[in-house]
């Protein structure tokens, strides 16, 4: 019996009030095979059908802006076909992969639509990677084309000279030629601006993002144009259609920027593009193009807000600013909502679907929640689980665990990743697991304790580095704190602080480590401080620590007791 699943939100402007409503609105049913949730694709909604009616729609209307550059989308659409068919010219077929490694720019969000238009699959590469681990990306996701900027090259030369997936003539460069590289522009140039004419099906691959890494292969995640158009249904319903200006500020190759991209480029809004974020440049941009909705990360918010000159910017078109990929403290989100005038919706979820929560600023702030991430996404099933896989009630902390629209395909040549995720209910449903600690409150509300792997066990209690975190940020002396395991004889697992002061702050490592644990039960005090002037961090803001565990293990060897 197919149930009613699925979320969409609407905004509309009450006065000086953002109200944001949220139904339930996209059919599914469950899969008694797989226990996975399924829902239909709608062929009329695919980017293919889309771009041939806002071809004839608005033609003259602004697709993209970079700098003093602005595309039309029937110039856009001309290109997206060029590179489609120039695809196609390659020997592209429908499945194969074609990689791209940039910063952000129009063409690469050209190329990305062009990609899948012609039913294959875009793979946005990392930058922030060592030169072995783009070799193994590229490898295990089978390439066949490969197109790059020149601030690249270097990266990938250890994958060019090795490799022989790549098609005659796959490999492209978005802003240069060599022996090597064709330009992008005069390759394109030379094929037919007409559409591909491609019928797409839910089951082809969208993308496949992989997950950060340093070190080895990162997880490559699938998606599927069913789950895609799934995702981004609901986000278009948030006004992200003819009207929408959207700044893309992170990553292309981030599911966090592809949330907030992917619903714009279907509805026919107009995308910002910034080739690198900066602050001052992402508040000019908001105020001169009248951005009308951003997706930015914690630290975003963070650089943005504390700019010199704030209030001089006229930020008064912002409708809705989203946050994902990394907490953003309760501390930091008053702030936001306090300064922009934006609502602020926070999105907690995974790359790989199934778990998602929704918080909408203002309700957080008025039921004195903004230390949560909301409730489950409407529609969605989040459970919390024990070590040994059995459901827990409310209020007692274990890991996340969640089925949705959202689930992704699973891991690219990962069968036994793919079998970890995976938990099952009493009635054999699948969920996905989260890999996140924390607990629902009785009205619904999720809090995160932390990421399991972060989770400290000393002296066989188990120890939430973000509860360590938040005592630490209460002192007006710290900007950013992460708190991570080092080994201990005495303990198994001591607890490390690694802080960011506030500027012109003045106290010293010990002075912090006595004032956290005087508010830190016994079992939780800190083993030492370390004071640094920055955090390592993805490029979506996410803190690296791994790093931090690997750079300070030393200090084990220095930590005698709590």
């Amino acid at each position: 019996m197919p149930g009613r699943l699925g979320t969409i939100v609407t905004a509309s402007r009450h006065h000086d009030t953002v109200v944001v409503s949220i139904s339930v609105g996209m059919i599914m049913s469950k899969s008694v095979m797989s226990g996975r949730v399924e829902v239909p694709f709608d062929e009329a909604a695919s980017l293919p059908a889309l771009l041939l009616e806002l071809r004839v729609s608005q033609p003259d209307c602004v697709a993209l802006m970079e700098g003093e550059r602005i595309v039309t989308w029937g110039e856009s659409i001309d290109r997206i076909y060029r590179m489609a068919n120039g695809l196609r010219a390659l020997g592209v077929s429908r499945g194969d992969r074609v990689a791209m490694l940039s910063r952000n720019s129009i063409a690469y969000s050209e190329m990305f639509a062009a990609t899948l238009v012609v039913g294959a699959c875009a793979v946005p590469l990392q930058s922030m990677i060592t030169a072995r681990s783009l070799l193994m990306m590229l490898r295990d996701c089978s390439a066949k084309v490969l197109v790059l900027s020149q601030e690249m090259l270097a990266l990938s030369g250890e994958f060019l000279a090795q490799q022989t997936q790549i098609l005659p003539g796959g490999l492209i460069g978005f802003d240069f030629c060599d022996a090597q590289f064709q330009l992008l522009d005069s390759w394109q140039s030379s094929h037919a601006s007409i559409a591909p004419g491609v019928m797409l099906s839910g089951d082809d691959e969208f993308n496949i993002i992989y997950s950060s890494g340093t070190t080895g292969v990162p997880k490559g995640i699938v998606h599927s144009h069913r789950t895609r158009q799934s995702l981004g249904a609901g986000l278009m319903a948030l006004g992200l259609g003819p009207e929408a200006i959207t700044l893309v500020s992170t990553p292309l190759y981030s599911n966090t920027t592809i949330t907030t991209w992917w619903p714009t480029l279907c509805g026919g809004g107009t995308l910002v593009i910034m080739p690198k974020f900066n602050a001052e440049g992402a508040l000019d941009l908001i105020q001169r193009h009248r951005v009308t909705h951003a997706m930015l990360v914690p630290v975003q918010y963070d650089r943005i807000v504390r700019v010199q000159n704030f209030d001089d910017y006229d930020l008064s078109s912002l409708q809705l600013t989203f946050s994902t990929s990394a907490p953003l403290r309760a501390a930091l989100k008053r702030e936001v909502i306090d300064r922009l005038p934006s609502e602020l919706i926070e999105f907690y979820g995974l790359t790989e679907g199934g778990v998602g929560t929704l918080l909408v600023g203002s309700v957080a702030r008025e039921q004195d929640k903004l230390d949560s991430v909301g409730p489950a996404i409407p529609g969605s099933i989040l459970k919390v689980i024990s070590e040994q896989g059995d459901e827990l009630p409310v209020g007692e902390i274990g890991e996340i665990v969640g089925r949705s629209a959202s689930m992704s395909e699973g891991y690219h040549n990962r069968a036994e990743a793919n079998e970890d995720m995976l938990w099952r209910d009493s009635e054999g449903l699948l969920y996905y697991k989260s890999g996140d600690v924390g607990h629902f409150d009785e009205e619904g509300w999720l809090f995160l304790s932390d990421r399991r792997k972060d989770m400290i066990i000393s002296g066989g209690f188990n120890i939430y580095a973000t509860d360590l975190e938040l005592v630490l940020l209460e002192s007006p002396a710290v900007h950013e704190v992460a708190v991570v395991a080092l080994p201990s004889r005495a303990w198994g697992e001591t607890p490390l602080a690694i802080v960011v002061v506030e500027q012109g702050a003045h106290v010293s490592e010990c002075s912090l480590k006595e004032w956290a644990n005087e508010r830190l039960g016994k079992a939780q005090r800190i083993a030492r401080v370390v004071i640094v002037d920055d955090l390592p961090k993805s490029s979506i803001g996410k803190v690296l620590k791994r790093e931090l565990r690997e750079q300070y293990a030393h200090l084990s060897d220095h930590i005698a007791s709590r």
